[in-house]
Order: structure tokens, then C-alpha cells, then sequence
């Protein structure tokens, strides 16, 4: 039968998110999974998906289900296991899949877990197939396999070993060099699929490693995001190790975060930027980011002679907009790098390896190279806000903050490059809210946005209530 999906379940463009037992259950992904499967399959894409996980608690259950559900509708399943979601990604294309499934919530805390789906590109769902099987979930009934058709079950072990071996193999990694460094790294999995590759992958770039977190038992932190406020740990870790920088990665391994020597955290977009400057100075070339990525990655883009071309929010778009423009790399700056050469997903073990890199081709520390590009603060605001006048509001916002830029692609963005200040205000995909960001050279001046961009649109509720 059509499935209908708990009010509760987290949709979006990539796949169906929630808290464990409610609304996220075995029943429910057994039957998303088969539906994916013999969707995948009506569509001419094939008979075989490639299932993995993070380190969840709920992990083994739901991979079971998934199994299960894709099985029932004769697809041939590949289960590489605990990876991070990049391994699983290169893994579906290795195997030339007609798609993969990804048992994890991402950075979401424990209790949550979550269905990410991807095509045999080795890339999320974009948003036209996403709704094509959407639609599928909601009208049809996937028809079933008989005994003798029921999918076969395989292992592959080497899914992790085959993504090391092509980061190392990447030709921007100078690796007598990284080796002769010796790097001393501090190291905070949070309990996540990092545990399990994140050390190989240093200890082959020739570092020392000081760890934390590096059991994949899925007992995360409260809060696994790797975002400033949550690296104080590793931060002390760096500190009493003495090691000369600090690497965060969350739950599945497609962020990095970072520390400098004196255990400060260095903000997420920094990551995305020290590793453009590796690619950028051996291939120039177009940068592809989000709209809401800090601006600091056009200045090290300007600095190797090429440019930022800007995409909604989303690994997805910016995905496709890295396809259709040829870009050598990009990414998103909540500590995200994609590099083509290898795949076209965030991937935080290439990220912790161009960073390294970085700080060879500079001869620096970390906060030497940072201290190279100018300075930014970005401000994050929530508001609750009725999305049906939203169209309105962006006309409201446009005409009363006279920006020198406007992109509406994604909400709207504002952008003031002369003042080196921008704001984008966009709905939440994943929250009830609009989010309000701003960025610019002094945090007064970015506060000053969001504030501004608030009062405006606070303003339209009141008239609209009254």
C-alpha cells in the first residue's frame, strides 16, 4: 500500500529525518526503503543500492529494515556498514548502483536518526527527483519480489580503504612533505563513524594524534554539531596535548571544524577556504558556496585570480552548480569541502588532508594562515514567522535596506560589497522559523543587520494581527 507519512517525519529534498520510536520506527524505513528501491527500479536506474551507517545506537535496527524493505522488492543490497557518508558515497558509485541509502541523522544528537538517499551518481536526491519520489510514496504500492526473487545480501569491508587510498592518491597532497612534517593533531570523533578512519587517515599523512571520541559506540555528546560552541573540549585537548592544531568531525564525517594552536576554535567557513587555497593554487578555476557562507572564500578566491559563483542552500545545489559550471571545488560553510577530482560530496577526511596542506604550502600554523585573510563575524537569528507572507516580506526587506546585490534564488540575499556586509533570510528547512544571517567586518555591523532585517519583519506580523 501508498505509505502515509507521520505528520512528525522531517521531509526534505535528501530523505526523512526523526527521533527514534516516534516518529522514526523499523516499520517506517522498511517500507521507505522498499519503496525507494522499487522506485529506483521502475525509473530504469537498476536493481542494486548500497546501504550504510554512523555509529548510532539505533543504527543496527534500522540497517536491518532497510535491508529488509529493499530485499522485498528484489533489489540486490551492498551493506559497506559503518562509514562515514562519503565512504558510502563513493561506495554506490564504485559499484556502479542504482542508488545508496544512509542510515544516519548527520549531526542531529542520538536520539535521532534518519534516511538519506542518494542516486548512483553518488550525490542526494535534487529536488526534481525528490518529488517524483515523493509522489511514488504517496500513490503507489511497490511491488513485491516472489520467493525466488527476494535480493540478494553482500558485504564490502574495503569501502573505507578504497576512500583513503583516492584521497591519497589526490595530486594537490604533496606526501613526503605532509610526512616530514609530522604534524601533531588533536582529534574529537564524538563517538561517531570518525572513530573508525579518521586516525588511519592522519597517521597515513604522517601526524601524531592525540584523540578523543574516537569509539564509535553512538554515545554522543548532547550536542555532536562541530560548531564553536561545541569544540571546548577539544579545544583542551589541544591545549594539554600541545598539539599544534585540532580537527572536530561530526557524527558522519562529511564536516570538519577546526582548532588552532592555542585551542581556539577557527570558524567553520575557515575550513572550506584553507582548503580551496590548496586546489586554487595548482588549478584555478570557479568556486561554487552557499549563499550563506562567509564571504572570506571570495577573498582567497580573488587571490588565486578566480571567482565565487553562489547557490541555494543545500549539498545538493551546490552540487549541481558545481556540475554545470566545471568547478574545481566548493562546498558549504558549515565546514563542508567538496573536490571533484574525487567525488561531489562534502567529504571532512579530504578536508582534513587539503588543510594540512595548507599549512605546508604556507609553512604557518593555523592561525598564521588564517590571520592571512581579513576578518568576518556572521550573526544567526531565528524568528517565528507565518511563511505565507513571506513573498511580501522579501519586497519589504529589498526596498527599506537598498542592498547593492539581490539574489532571490533561496529567500533573499542582500549584499553590500563595498561594506564587505551582507544578509540572507531564507525559511528553515528543517524548523518551523526564517533564519536571519548576517555577516560583515565587526560584529556590531552584522548585529546591526539581523536587527534591522527583525524589526522589519516583526513589523509585518503586528500589522498583520491587527
Amino acid at each position: 500500500m501508498p505509505i502515509e507519512l507521520p505528520a512528525d517525519l522531517m521531509v526534505s529534498v535528501s530523505g526523512f529525518r526523526g527521533r527514534v520510536g516516534a516518529p522514526l520506527t523499523p516499520e517506517l524505513v522498511a517500507a521507505v526503503a522498499a519503496a525507494f528501491g522499487a522506485f529506483l527500479r521502475a525509473d530504469g536506474r537498476g536493481a542494486t543500492v548500497c546501504v550504510g551507517r554512523d555509529s548510532r545506537t539505533s543504527g543496527p535496527m534500522f540497517v536491518r529494515a532497510a535491508v529488509a524493505g529493499l530485499q522485498s522488492v528484489g533489489v540486490r543490497v551492498i551493506n559497506v556498514g559503518v562509514v562515514p557518508t562519503p565512504t558510502l558515497l563513493l561506495a554506490t558509485r564504485h559499484h556502479e548502483a542504482a542508488g545508496g541509502i544512509g542510515i544516519t541523522a548527520s549531526h542531529n544528537p542520538a536520539e535521532w536518526n534518519a534516511l538519506k538517499l542518494a542516486t548512483g551518481e553518488g550525490i542526494f536526491l535534487d529536488a526534481e527527483l525528490s518529488g517524483r519520489f515523493q509522489e511514488y510514496l504517496r500513490i503507489e504500492d511497490p511491488p513485491r519480489a516472489r520467493w525466488d526473487e527476494v535480493g540478494e545480501v553482500s558485504e564490502d569491508p574495503a569501502a573505507w580503504t578504497r576512500h583513503l587510498e583516492r584521497i591519497l592518491a589526490l595530486p594537490e597532497l604533496d606526501l613526503p612533505a605532509l610526512r616530514a612534517r609530522a604534524f601533531h593533531v588533536a582529534l574529537d570523533c564524538v563517538h561517531g563513524a570518525g572513530g573508525l578512519v579518521m586516525p588511519e587517515l592522519l597517521e597515513r599523512l604522517g601526524c601524531r594524534v592525540s584523540a578523543i571520541g574516537t569509539t564509535a559506540d553512538g554515545r554522543f555528546p548532547p550536542d555532536p554539531e562541530p560548531t564553536a560552541a561545541n569544540l571546548r573540549g577539544l579545544g583542551e585537548l589541544v591545549r594539554e596535548s600541545g598539539a599544534e592544531l585540532g580537527f572536530a568531525v561530526d557524527p558522519d564525517v562529511d564536516r570538519l571544524a577546526l582548532v588552532d594552536e592555542w585551542g581556539e576554535a577557527v570558524g567553520e567557513d575557515l575550513t572550506l577556504a584553507l582548503a580551496s587555497a590548496v586546489v586554487l593554487r595548482r588549478t584555478p578555476g570557479p568556486v561554487v558556496t552557499n549563499l550563506s557562507t562567509s564571504r572570506v572564500v571570495e577573498d582567497v578566491a580573488a587571490a588565486y585570480g578566480s571567482t565565487v559563483i553562489r547557490a541555494p542552500v543545500g549539498e545538493v545545489n551546490v552540487v549541481r552548480q558545481m556540475q554545470s559550471s566545471n568547478s574545481v571545488v566548493g562546498g558549504e560553510g558549515n565546514g563542508g569541502v567538496i573536490h571533484p577530482r574525487l567525488q561531489h560530496t562534502r567529504d571532512a577526511p579530504l578536508a582534513a588532508a587539503l588543510v594540512l596542506q595548507h599549512l605546508v604550502d604556507e609553512g604557518s600554523s593555523l592561525s598564521g594562515a588564517v590571520s592571512r585573510w581579513p576578518t568576518y563575524t556572521i550573526v544567526k537569528e531565528k524568528l517565528s514567522f507565518p511563511r505565507e507572507v513571506l513573498a511580501g516580506a522579501y519586497r519589504v526587506l529589498t526596498e527599506a535596506l537598498a542592498a547593492d546585490e539581490t539574489d532571490t534564488s533561496d529567500g533573499l540575499r542582500l549584499a553590500w560589497p563595498r561594506r564587505r556586509a551582507w544578509l540572507h533570510v531564507r525559511p528553515s528547512g528543517t524548523e518551523p522559523v526564517v533564519r536571519l544571517i548576517a555577516e560583515a567586518p565587526d560584529a556590531s555591523a552584522a548585529r546591526a543587520l539581523v536587527k534591522s532585517a527583525a524589526e522589519r519583519l516583526e513589523g509585518l506580523i503586528y500589522s498583520k494581527d491587527s
